[in-house]
């Protein structure tokens, strides 16, 4: 899973949770995360949308890519002096709104052409100013109140709407390409022409082959055909040699003799790694 998922299931997770009442029945802002996040822990019982972010930071291994801060203001500052900071949406960036990006903030896990899709803590679900949970929300990308992104530095680059932050795209790593080795090919007319041409001749006698050689090697390594008989041209030993090997995989008679059949052939290229072509 990349770092921009982990940080986005984590505060995912969390959707739902409530901060704590008062013993008035209204909210108070004593919240689970602050005691969490170390150095945070003074911020209990204070707006915690900034600390959210921080701890899911923390929770997904990545706390050296957020700034650990209950202030939105210093997280503003923080990815601004990074040179990190950009008007457009980018996944798992940290979103900041308001007046210099100092009002409420929260984690951007989509977006499209017209809105920007967010996980945010110490807000809710009705538009009122009191914040009360950690909530999905659905934002209009040009809206006044978004003040703009603060772009973690993803080891793996950050898919973002910036045209600038082009180079820092997704690495996609290159699926390695498994090739089928090709098997040699034999050619049974080559063959047949062999057979017809070197058995008459002086010994020795060469037609084709590339051919011949590689059924007299598959015959060695039967143990049909002794090693000095590879040699290229189809004599009298090779044919020997073939007919036995006929005869082993069960040919009979006529059958197991005269010139190569591509039955034959195709079984003793199965065997020793070469296919037959007519």
């Amino acid at each position: 899973m990349s770092n921009p998922s982990k940080i986005i299931a984590i505060a995912k997770d969390e959707v739902g949770y409530r901060e704590g009442r008062s013993a008035s029945g209204g909210y108070n802002n004593k919240n689970k995360f602050s005691p969490e996040v170390p150095g945070l822990e003074w911020s209990n019982y204070q707006p915690w949308c900034a600390t959210f972010v921080s701890w899911a930071a923390l929770k997904a291994g990545v706390a050296n890519l957020y700034p650990r801060t209950a202030s939105c203001l210093v997280g503003t500052s923080w990815f601004k002096k990074l040179g990190r900071f950009s008007e457009y949406p980018a996944i798992g960036a940290q979103v900041f709104f308001g007046p210099n990006g100092g009002s409420h903030t929260g984690l951007v896990y989509d977006y499209d052409g017209t809105w920007v899709y967010t996980v945010e803590g110490n807000t809710n679900g009705n538009g009122s100013a009191e914040g009360n949970g950690v909530y999905l929300k659905k934002r209009l990308r040009r809206d006044p109140y978004v003040y703009g992104y603060g772009y973690p530095k993803f080891s793996e680059g950050i898919k973002s709407a910036d045209p600038a932050w082009a180079k820092e795209a997704p690495k996609v790593e290159a699926k390695p390409v498994t090739k089928t080795p090709v098997k040699p090919s034999v050619s049974l007319a080559r063959i047949k022409e062999a057979r017809s041409k070197d058995m008459p001749a002086r010994t020795g006698h060469v037609t084709h082959k590339a051919d011949v050689l590689r059924v007299e090697r598959a015959l060695d390594k039967e143990g049909l055909l002794d090693s000095r008989w590879v040699d290229g041209s189809w004599g009298t030993k090779t044919q020997e040699a073939y007919d036995a090997f006929r005869r082993r995989m069960g040919w009979t008679g006529e059958d197991a003799k005269g010139a190569p059949g591509k039955a034959s052939l195709s079984k003793l290229g199965q065997r020793h790694g070469f296919v037959v072509k007519s």
